[in-house]
């Protein structure tokens, strides 16, 4: 084919027909620092291609800028990034290919369709949270993240472009005099002093980027580039049509001091709570116009750069965007509480003067015994039971008919707590001799023989379906969001404590104890069984709000927490006495670690490999001896979960690998192909490993050998393309597995013989 010719910056002659050994096919995009192009390597495979405009190939400095972007791709390639396939930064021509992705950017995104809705903002948000901290993580400040910047991938979006970015360790520095950006997403440190420029920046670059998303406008706006600097400098944002759900958050990405801005892990932190129970379900968007279609009526591209708690055994670019070197401050602009009373308390009628805190009483340690002590035996046989929806509102509708089988006096069953058509995968725990379960809106207590319904209780509609824990003798349903906090008798749901004045960003039931966690890295511990604060100040050796970790089943509980410390390549673990705060222990431990379980005196993590999400090894530390094993896997898990019985760590990753890893042995015991697409946090007894897909299913798995046993049907809901932010985990207890469905059900089958589910 005729060489494409260039619209870059200056007038040149014909482009080269092949950079390297890949031809160039079609112009996708043009800006400062060259055109990138639709090409294809001998074997087909379609790349984007980055060629400088050959005034700038001429340049030393523009060279070691060049091979700087080329190395700072290198170190931030991978699962939110157009990946580099390959580069010569020593060609008469510098040149880069990274691997082509379909999609529009940001910037195309919102031009063409308008604002984005809330859910679309939260998963943007997330996946950009994510991105940043894989690009911070290898040292990397991207300096220039803006709506052109961020591809809109079916996996997810993708940071792009590279020009300007900075690894911490590199020789490179900004000349004095030079502001290097797109001023509406430049931090005001950009402008006040850019050798100073750190991972912050990107943060309040996200936050500019979220409100451009969500009102096709800047948070600092103006036509004089000027103006928009002062603003950034000195101004507060207009967050004016931002969802209110997400501006508190993008209010802080904000913040003016690089300090005062959250981390992209805190990001991911509070997103977890601030939304009600919003779903996984990626963006896909219009795919990009086909490659012959480049050209087309309207005109060239433009030359801008602008435009698990809850079980007793679980631990539970756009490939060718335009490049380009930034904008100097001169050039023109891109592209541009509380929660409320809960309604009630169970069955009960609540006078309205209940709205004040109630105390509970001291002095009955018997009584709370009681609730706490028993195990549930069932000996359950038979078929699945038709469940009887409910409707209305008496208190028959309330409770929950199900088909007992003939067989003996108990049956497997399926409930629904409600007849809402939206009402969310209910997450469950077992307590009290009772299946606490939780969905949006809604804590209810079934009964695990048979499904019936024994209580509901209403909770602040913001709630997400988190599972309900018991703590200090009372359930604690109120996990997951800022606000109110409260404890329910767990015999009637009957609200014991109220307490609204707390303030909270995460909250953490260990032991008796409710930790509630600050961003500013104060952790205040309250008594579950009172709503009394016991104590409250940071946890030493954390520098930053901690996020709490527990299991169960432990002699003694312990809330962990981890920081990456140094280049990133080390964790430090911190133990914590939930009754005091004190730090029980602190071990640093080589890698990326995410604690996954407690059992026999020691601590489980899975090991993170280059890719964030994927697990590449498992370690087990044991405190008493400060022993270290550290389990390699043949072949990483891709965004796995996992869980722990015994010395035994099961990892589920996406695509539905299912792996045992024996700690004893030191070695892969098995791994099985299930076929989902994503699975549970996995939970296991001494005979079977369970968890639950995306569409309902259950599936049992014989622990010993990793054959598939069994599995219940699909329930899938109305809305069945849909995937629960949190897929539910499977629930173990009297030799019955119990979980909810994306159809709003729970249900429970008899654990022993998966085969005949």
């Amino acid at each position: 084919m005729a060489p494409q010719r260039d619209a870059g910056a200056d007038a040149e002659a014909e482009l080269p027909e092949y950079a390297g050994h890949y031809r160039l096919e079609a112009r996708l995009g043009s800006g400062g620092m060259g055109v990138v192009h639709l090409a294809r390597s001998t074997s087909g495979m379609r790349v984007a291609v980055k060629v400088v405009h050959a005034t700038y190939a001429r340049d030393p400095e523009f060279r070691g800028r060049f091979r700087q972007e080329v190395a700072a791709a290198r170190r931030v390639s991978g699962a939110f990034t157009a990946p580099v396939v390959d580069a010569d930064p020593e060609a008469g021509r510098p040149w880069m290919a990274t691997l082509f992705i379909p999609g529009p950017t940001l910037s195309e995104q919102v031009k063409r369709n308008g604002p984005m809705d809330e859910p679309q903002l939260r998963r943007l948000m997330a996946g950009l949270a994510e991105a940043l901290r894989d690009i911070h993580r290898v040292g990397v400040v991207h300096r220039d993240l803006k709506p052109s910047n961020v591809l809109l991938a079916e996996d997810g979006p993708k940071v792009i472009d590279f020009g300007i970015s900075r690894p911490k360790d590199s020789e490179l520095r900004t000349e004095t005099g030079k502001l290097i950006g797109t001023p509406p997403f430049m931090a005001p440190e950009q402008f006040r002093r850019p050798r100073e420029v750190g991972p912050a920046a990107d943060v309040f670059a996200l936050g500019s980027l979220l409100v451009h998303a969500a009102t096709g406008r800047g948070p600092f706006d103006s036509d004089s580039p000027y103006v928009v600097a002062y603003q950034v400098v000195h101004d507060e944002p207009d967050l004016t049509a931002v969802p209110p759900s997400l501006a508190p958050l993008v209010l802080r990405c904000l913040a003016k001091e690089p300090g005062d801005r959250p981390t992209p892990d805190e990001l991911m932190r509070q997103l977890r709570s601030v939304a009600a129970a919003y779903d996984t379900q990626v963006f896909i968007p219009a795919q990009r116009t086909p490659p012959e279609d480049v050209h087309r009526a309207e005109g060239p591209p433009e030359d801008s750069p602008g435009d698990s708690p809850g079980n007793p055994s679980a631990g539970g670019h756009r490939a060718g965007n335009p490049p380009g070197d930034g904008h100097r401050a001169g050039d023109p602009p891109g592209d541009g509480h509380r929660a409320g009373d809960p309604p009630g308390d169970g069955h009960r009628a609540e006078d309205p003067s209940s709205a004040v805190r109630v105390r509970r009483p001291r002095g009955r340690p018997g009584r709370r015994a009681a609730l706490v002590a028993g195990a549930l035996c069932l000996a359950v046989t038979g078929s699945l039971a038709l469940v009887q929806v409910l409707g209305g509102d008496s208190e028959e509708a309330r409770r929950t008919a199900a088909v007992r089988s003939p067989a003996d006096g108990f049956g497997t069953w399926e409930a629904a707590p409600g007849a809402e058509a939206d009402a969310g995968t209910p997450q469950c725990a077992y307590g009290a001799r009772k299946l606490l379960c939780a969905r949006p809106g809604l804590v209810f207590a079934l009964d695990p023989a048979d499904g019936s319904t024994l209580w509901r209780h209403e909770t602040a509609k913001g709630t997400r379906s988190e599972p309900p824990a018991l703590a200090g003798g009372l359930v604690q349903p109120s996990l997951d969001r800022i606000g109110a906090l409260e404890g329910l008798d767990p015999e009637t749901g009957a609200r014991v404590w109220r307490e609204d004045s707390f303030r909270y960003d995460g909250v953490r039931s260990v032991g008796g104890m409710l930790l509630l966690t600050r961003s500013d890295g104060t952790v205040t511990g309250v008594d579950a069984s009172s709503g009394e604060s016991v104590w409250s100040h940071p946890v030493a050796g954390q520098a930053a709000a901690p996020y709490f970790t527990s299991f169960t089943g432990q002699p003694r509980p312990s809330a962990y927490a981890t920081a990456q410390v140094g280049d990133g390549s080390r964790t430090k673990v911190t133990a914590v006495d939930p009754a005091t705060g004190n730090v029980r222990w602190h071990k640093e431990l080589a890698g990326v670690l995410t604690p996954v379980g407690a059992a026999g005196g020691s601590v489980y993590f899975v090991a993170e490999g280059k890719v964030y999400g994927d697990a590449e090894a498992v370690v087990r530390y044991t405190p008493d001896t400060g022993a270290v094993r550290r389990t390699v896997l043949p072949l990483p898990v891709p965004q796995a979960q996992a869980g722990v019985h015994g010395d035994t760590v099961y990892l589920i990753g996406a695509g539905g690998s299912l792996v045992a890893v024996d700690m004893a042995a030191g070695k892969e015991a098995w791994r099985l192909e299930t076929g989902v697409s994503q699975g549970s946090v996995p939970v296991a007894d001494d005979r079977h490993v369970y968890v639950t897909a995306p569409d309902g299913r259950l599936l049992g798995v014989d622990a010993r050998e990793g054959r598939l046993l069994g599995q219940t049907r699909p329930r899938l809901g109305p809305e069945s393309d849909r995937v629960p932010a949190t897929l539910p985990v499977p629930v173990l207890a009297g030799g019955h597995v119990y979980a909810g469905a994306p159809d709003g059900t729970v249900f429970g089958v008899a654990g022993r013989d998966p085969a005949a589910w």
